[in-house]
């Protein structure tokens, strides 16, 4: 049978404010045919002449309209009950917000596509409470963030558990935001499903999938500048000439000020008279380009009918590194596909594939090397000569114009990634309510790195040697004497499955849902490598053909692991008023020799906007949700020494490079007990409080989400290696002995509005987080003000700088380290003892981890035109920010420029100084304690969406323009680095601004 076709079009709008709504679903009901509204609401759509049309968006309450003979239909919807019908993904499931009672925080995927980095954790940083999102470098391909929930909760391992499309244990760091649903934190009791990996709390991300309609193409691409935010600026040569002179004369006053640089070789520094001989070289605009590239391109295919739908996604991008002629990049492909089916009317199933190219481009000199001699580049040395040959080195044959470069060779490094999902889901027909669900993923990562260093060459010149006028330089080998290779491959997988099944029913007003729920996971990693070195040329970079014999050796290993679990969850709720969790978990670890835990959580909740009392007396609250919940979660990520301590509970045995003859010509391979076992060895147990509460007011415009928390992590893995001494000759296992203790608040405050054709929302978020030492092995009887008890994780041990003694009466007149003299450095002596000595070191109160780390975020829609910013900022951490100065590099400018001089005695900074030849370089002091509170504008974007008659024209569904930028300004007392980065001696962060633009067919 043939119905008859027509057209039929309209506009949707909200009912609370009128203005149009894009993006809401229009589909034939009982077909896969279907259409969205675009930037100004309007649809347009193609069905039977009797057909009924089924109406969404999410937040709005549905509709279904027969057409009853009309081609123009206008919709408006009413908004549903925002947190009454708002999904959260949860461990193992979902649930309605109304009736969470966890501390859980939960971000849509749109909102993290407005950052283009590309490293999905930069995109976090300053936008989820509760998460602490620290990015400590820009190099392509290691500029991952650092990622806490709730600070710092152990001398261990502080990373949180990541759960992807319900896997756990994958990495997020190159995820595109694209193809992000939804990004979900819990950081409470309800973190308890993981048990013994979810003590640092849990990340749950979710990938968007088909939706019912037409196909859908989406095409995004961007491209970007980027340049450091920072760059360290250095003495010049006339100034660091000056300060190599003073530095002779406080050594020996007879030889004068003037006796390595003359005032005249000063001033040829300065006025550039003498580029051969005096010149003035900035190191890090010798070796810095202006603008490095960046570039991003996405295309998608969305949509199904009721029985199967689809979402596919091709990625491409490409980071170039800062540096000139550069041989540092990132390269990166990455497909997606989501693939959801209707068995019967009561199975559902879905299959899901990702799989991920990286590729890593280095020199073979570490970027902390290279900047290491970037900071001491001397800017009276040449990085090129005049005549553009190479300048020599700085030390160990470095200088980083050329070690940043392929000249070195290179250091290539290939991951490539398939992660898998299958996933049956059986709703039984018999019982209303119940269900169940099995999973199965495979993971696999291979990996080839190869390394393959070759001599570089400088060139010098002697400062006399001249031809036809012009000076000659002596071409000069650095680094090895012939190259060598280094080849290593990696090859692991994991499997994951589980099981579970769950009830779910009404009763009255009262409301019940249980699971329950098996998990196991296993899991190799095998890794070989080979090394050749004396290459007789650098033209074949393979094994074959390097030395053999000493000049060759092959290694490799492997390691396995395996959990299992069994984990449930029980949910009661009376209407929204009242409601209850509870959830545990039963683990399995390999880690240890007892190796089941029990891991409890429980939390209650009670809406008491709903009590009568409350409504009749407080209306102007729409909603007010109080929260409580204890859990208690376990880390069997143990570490010490940077090191997992794994099978710690066994006698280890290894073999030794040294060999043994054993019969005729054998030579054998030792084997040695490697550590003594610990038979107690088990996993960090954290204790989790949390208090909260959620509320709405101004007729739900406004809501506020706020929680107090209180973390206690016993059984750290720590040595007794401070309580007993060394004298005693012992070496003693690791020990469940360090305690932690790590308190806060976080909140969140949201206001959304419109005024006419202008829609906007504002949001501030906040996270406060405390640390402090209970217990850990420290020594017997030193003083209290010394003890790291009591005292936050990384809190360094410091003498107190008082300032610098102006003269040598002020040196006579206080203790001070023997040899100090005026320009120095005064320590404070902490027990008053008239001797400066290490009992005068003070414990501080910061560490490198800030304490409060927040945002403000802004957004803004007006007739196809939108707007997002993202202020950003932390507090409450410090740096110890020391350089390398003197004969060996050169000085910070801001030093140099407010030095104590004999002329300017009054000065706050110290005189010159010559590495860590004086005591208050070679000595940690708070002189080098440099505050990093910051404020950033971390992200803004700005878009243009065509009026829908203008792309209907053109043939297509939508379009696009943005720009968009991050870490584009930067508010902070410390001005010499970037002071999220920590470091004077890293890759800087990078300031990307971008222009990008988004087709959808």
């Amino acid at each position: 049978m043939i119905h008859a076709q027509v057209t039929v079009t309209g506009t949707v709008t909200g009912a609370d404010d009128g203005l149009a709504i894009p993006g809401a679903n229009i589909v034939e009901k009982g077909t896969s045919n279907g259409t969205i509204s675009d930037a100004d609401g309007n649809y347009s759509i193609d069905v039977a002449a009797d057909a009924v049309l089924l109406f969404t968006f999410i937040g709005m309450e549905s509709q279904e309209v027969p057409l009853e003979g009309r081609t123009v239909i206008d919709i408006v919807l009413e908004s549903s009950s925002t947190e009454l019908e708002e999904i959260v993904v949860v461990g193992y499931g979902t649930a309605a917000k109304a009736t969470l009672t966890g501390s859980v925080a939960a971000v849509k995927g749109d909102e993290l596509k407005q950052s283009p980095t590309t490293n999905f954790s930069n995109t976090l940083v300053g936008k989820v409470p509760g998460l602490f999102a620290i990015s400590r470098s820009g190099e392509p391909g290691r500029d991952g963030a650092t990622l806490r929930i709730r600070g710092a909760n152990t001398l261990g391992d502080n990373n949180p558990l990541v759960v992807i499309d319900g896997v756990p244990n994958r990495s997020l760091e190159r995820l595109d935001p694209a193809n992000i649903e939804s990004f979900t934190v819990l950081k409470d009791a309800s973190a308890a499903i993981y048990g013994t990996q979810a003590a640092n709390g849990v990340i749950l991300i979710t990938t968007k999938r088909g939706k019912v309609g037409k196909p859908t193409i989406t095409v995004d691409m961007n491209v970007g500048a980027q340049q450091p935010t920072v760059i360290p600026d250095m003495a010049d040569a006339a100034t660091y000439a000056m300060m190599l002179n003073e530095l002779k004369y406080y050594g020996d006053n007879s030889v004068g000020m003037y006796s390595l640089y003359t005032e005249a070789d000063i001033q040829a520094f300065a006025d550039g008279s003498d580029p051969w001989g005096h010149p003035n070289t900035d190191w890090f605009k010798e070796v810095f380009k202006p603008w490095s590239l960046q570039h991003y391109e996405n295309v998608s295919v969305s949509g199904g009918s009721s029985e199967l739908r689809y979402f596919l996604s091709f990625g491409n991008r490409f980071q170039d590194a800062i540096y000139r002629n550069s041989a540092t990049f990132y390269n990166q492909q990455d497909f997606r596909s989501n693939i959801d089916g209707k068995i019967t009317e009561n199975i559902d199933i879905s299959f899901d594939v990702a799989a991920r190219s990286e590729n890593r481009h280095f020199p073979t000199v570490s970027q902390w090397s290279s900047f290491r001699m970037l900071m001491r580049g001397k800017p009276n040395m040449h990085a090129f000569w005049p005549n553009g040959d190479p300048g020599p080195d700085i030390e160990y044959g470095h200088n980083p114009a050329v070690t940043t470069t392929d000249a070195t060779g290179y250091d290539d490094d290939r991951n490539y990634y398939l992660e898998s999902n299958a996933r049956v889901n059986v709703r039984i027909p018999w019982v209303k309510g119940l269900s169940v669900q099995a999973n199965f993923s495979y993971d696999k990562h291979f990996r080839y790195r190869k390394v393959f260093e070759t001599p570089w060459y400088l060139y010098s010149w002697d400062g006399v040697t001249y031809e036809n006028g012009e000076p000659v330089t002596v071409r000069g080998k650095r680094g090895l004497d012939a190259p060598q290779l280094t080849q290593r491959a990696d090859d692991d997988y994991r499997l994951t499955y589980n099981a579970f099944v769950t009830y779910e029913n009404k009763f009255g007003e009262s409301g019940i849902k249980a699971m329950l729920g098996t998990e196991s996971q296993k899991g190799l990693f095998n890794w070989m490598t080979a090394f050749r070195k004396n290459f007789v040329a650098s033209d074949i970079d393979e094994l074959f053909a390097g030395a053999t014999d000493q000049y060759m050796s092959n290694d490799g290993s492997a390691s396995q692991f395996a959990r299992r679990s069994y984990f449930g969850r029980f949910n009661y709720n009376l209407g929204t008023k009242y409601l209850a969790e509870f959830v545990m978990r039963y683990d399995g670890s390999y880690m240890f020799d007892d190796s089941w835990g029990f891991f409890p959580g429980i939390s209650l909740g009670w809406r008491i906007s709903d009590e009568n009392f409350w409504r009749d007396n407080i209306a102007f609250f729409n909603d007010f949700k109080l929260r409580a919940s204890w859990g208690q979660t376990g880390n069997d990520r143990i570490y010490y020494s940077g090191s997992l301590q794994e099978y710690k509970y066994l006698t280890l045995y290894g073999y030794s490079d040294k060999t043994y003859v054993f019969g005729v010509g054998n030579d054998n391979k030792l084997l040695y007990e490697q550590a003594i076992p610990n038979p107690n060895v088990t996993w960090e147990v954290a204790n989790q409080f949390n208090i909260g509460f959620n509320t709405s007011f101004f007729n739900s415009k406004v809501s506020l989400e706020a929680d107090y928390f209180r973390n206690l992590r016993t059984d750290i893995l720590w040595r007794r290696n401070a309580s007993v001494p060394a004298s005693a000759g012992l070496t003693l296992p690791p020990e469940n002995i360090g305690e932690v203790e790590n308190q806060g608040f976080e909140y969140i405050l949201t206001y959304r509005g419109a005024s006419g054709d202008l829609r906007y929302e504002l949001a501030t978020n906040g996270s406060f987080a405390k640390n402090k030492i209970l217990f850990w092995d420290e020594t017997p009887g030193i003083p209290d003000y010394q003890r790291s008890t009591g005292k936050p994780m990384g809190s360094g041990l410091y003498y107190q700088s008082l300032g610098v003694f102006v003269d040598q009466a002020a040196v006579d007149a206080y203790p001070h380290w023997a040899g100090a003299q005026p320009g120095d450095i005064i320590f404070e002596d902490r027990n008053d003892d008239g001797v400066i000595d290490g009992l005068d070191r003070v414990r501080q109160d910061k560490s490198g981890l800030p304490r409060f780390t927040g945002g403000i975020s802004a957004s803004l829609y007006y007739r196809g035109f939108d707007l997002s910013l993202l202020l950003q900022g932390s507090a409450g951490s410090v740096v110890y920010l020391g350089v390398e100065s003197g004969e060996i590099g050169n000085y910070y400018t801001d030093y140099a420029v407010n030095r104590w001089t004999p002329d300017n005695p009054s000065s706050t900074y110290p005189r010159a100084w010559n590495r860590d030849n004086e005591y208050w370089r070679s000595q940690g002091n708070t002189f080098w304690l440099h505050e990093t509170d910051y404020i950033r504008l971390k992200n803004l974007e700005i878009g243009y969406s065509l009026p829908d008659a203008a792309v209907r024209a053109m043939g297509i569904q939508g379009l696009r323009v943005y720009a968009n930028g991050t870490n584009l300004l930067t508010f902070s007392k410390e001005k010499l680095i970037d002071p999220e980065v920590g470091s004077g001696q890293a890759y800087p962060l990078q300031r990307i601004l971008n222009l990008g633009l988004t087709l959808t067919f």
